[in-house]
């Protein structure tokens, strides 16, 4: 195997690693890539994201949500709201069918951060403690990011 094809062959073998590394495990859920985009300095407020599949039998319900990086931490969605785009707290937590997935991404589902702590900045990282009503609770690790991941840019939300 020439050089050059070895290298392209470790780095997407790292590449793999690298993105499956961040993802966490609950019973039947699993979550994938849990991110948030990085805020100017001054900004009380920020935004978490991440995917969940459901891969068992049972539907499951995440409840709530908390990170010491906030005073406060909450499920949300963006509506239309006849023809405005509205943000709204979800009550009564966000169902995730058996055999489904749910995504937290930007316009839609999020996990919103209200009296930030410290900014959120490019590299840092935090955890985030979600409850859910079958499974339990389990803590991830939050990346801040510059922009969003590639694979949210054209999520359609």
């Amino acid at each position: 195997m020439s050089l050059p094809r070895l290298f392209t062959l470790l780095s997407g073998l790292l590449l793999a690693a690298t993105v499956s590394a961040h993802s966490f495990t609950l019973g039947t859920l699993e979550l994938g890539h849990p991110w948030s985009r990085a805020m100017p300095e001054a900004s009380p407020t920020g935004a978490a994201y991440l995917s969940i599949k459901n891969k068992g039998k049972e539907a499951d319900t995440l409840l709530s949500v908390s990170t010491p990086r906030a005073d406060k931490a909450e499920l949300h969605v963006h509506l239309n709201d006849n023809g405005v785009m509205r943000m709204r707290e979800v009550s009564g937590g966000v169902a995730v069918a058996a055999g489904s997935e749910v995504k937290f991404a930007p316009g839609g589902y999020h996990i919103m951060l209200m009296g930030l702590k410290q900014p959120l900045k490019a590299g840092d990282h935090f955890p985030l403690t979600l409850k859910f009503a079958r499974s339990g609770s389990i803590t991830v690790d939050v990346q801040v990011e510059k922009d969003a991941p590639a694979a949210m840019e054209h999520s359609g939300h």
